[in-house]
């Protein structure tokens, strides 16, 4: 009985972080297009900077995690990780476009963050409160 519970835990674990990174994949995914259609890349520029956008999130998402308890110090560091791609993506959208890169991608998480606020918020709505008349019906 205990190797069978232990195996169903570790499916599970496992089965949540594919989900968690299937999460992530869909959210660069979204980010990325919507950075796109921001930016009006013509269909080659698309195809050349999707790959650069891709690395740069995942070492963007790697920074935040990494540096989760020190604000300062995370801050530091994703400018950091700014400078070093811009060269790479004024190489392929142009000097200005470059820079709106990171303009987008910040309008992309607070749309993200401003959803899922709302959407913790609809919830708390729908649920009836656990008060002592909730206990009684």
């Amino acid at each position: 009985m205990k190797k069978f519970l232990l195996i169903l835990t570790l499916a599970s674990l496992g089965f949540f972080s594919k989900a968690q990174g299937d999460e992530h994949d869909k959210i660069r995914d979204k980010m990325t297009e919507f950075i796109q259609k921001r930016l009006d890349l013509t269909r080659n520029e698309a195809e050349r900077f999707t790959p650069v956008f891709i690395r740069y999130f995942k070492e963007w998402k790697q920074t935040l995690q990494e540096n989760r308890n020190d604000g300062l110090v995370r801050q530091q560091r994703i400018i950091e990780l700014r400078l070093r791609y811009r060269t790479e993506f004024r190489d392929i959208v142009g000097e200005k476009r470059s820079n709106d890169v990171y303009k987008q991608q910040d309008v992309f998480v607070r749309e993200i963050k401003e959803m899922r606020e709302e959407q913790i918020k609809a919830r708390r709505t729908d649920r009836p409160a656990k008060g002592f008349r909730t206990l009684i019906q």
